[in-house]
């Protein structure tokens, strides 16, 4: 999947959103990266969250669809095998560590927070925790910035194929059509 340039959420992505994910979306800073449907399915959050926390992950999955895909990847097993080619396969290591380099920039450019400093997500740099995080990150920088995302996206297929996850009558002010 192509990336799309990061953009302001309109009214009608943070509804999409907040049906995505059955609540009010939190610290949003621009949608990241569309579905094919149009809907949003990867946010840019900001570094500190509204009521003061610090947030560490930049890019949030949204898409119930996409994050499901995702999950049956986690339950296989998939992050322990990564983790262990991480610590055997010196090129990916340092692929991967320049994932989490790519990570961080781009948290720095939303805002500086020291309570998180130098921590990506997902497990970067030395291992892999969470692939919704580097899934993520992947459909946000596009590909060849995060290898396991890029593996991890290559091994979901089109999971986005059956159609929006979010119908056009779930948001509120959705024309038909307008995803």
């Amino acid at each position: 999947m192509t990336p799309t340039r990061p953009e302001a959420p309109t009214q009608a992505d943070l509804d999409a959103v907040h049906v995505q994910l059955g609540r009010v979306p939190r610290g949003v800073a621009a949608v990241a990266h569309r579905c094919p449907c149009g809907r949003p399915d990867v946010l840019t959050t900001e570094p500190r969250l509204p009521d003061g926390t610090p947030f560490p992950t930049t890019f949030y999955a949204t898409c119930p669809k996409l994050t499901g895909a995702i999950s049956t990847l986690e339950n296989g097993g998939l992050m322990r095998e990564m983790t262990e080619r991480l610590a055997e396969d010196a090129d990916l290591a340092a692929r991967y560590a320049a994932a989490h380099d790519d990570y961080l920039r781009r948290r720095a450019e939303l805002g500086e927070v020291p309570e998180i400093d130098g921590i990506s997500a997902g497990g970067m740099p030395n291992r892999v925790k969470c692939l919704h995080v580097l899934v993520a990150h992947s459909l946000a920088a596009g590909p060849g910035v995060n290898p396991l995302g890029d593996e991890a996206l290559e091994l979901l297929g089109e999971w986005w194929a059956a159609g929006s996850c979010v119908p056009d009558d779930a948001v509120p002010g959705a024309t038909e059509g307008e995803q």
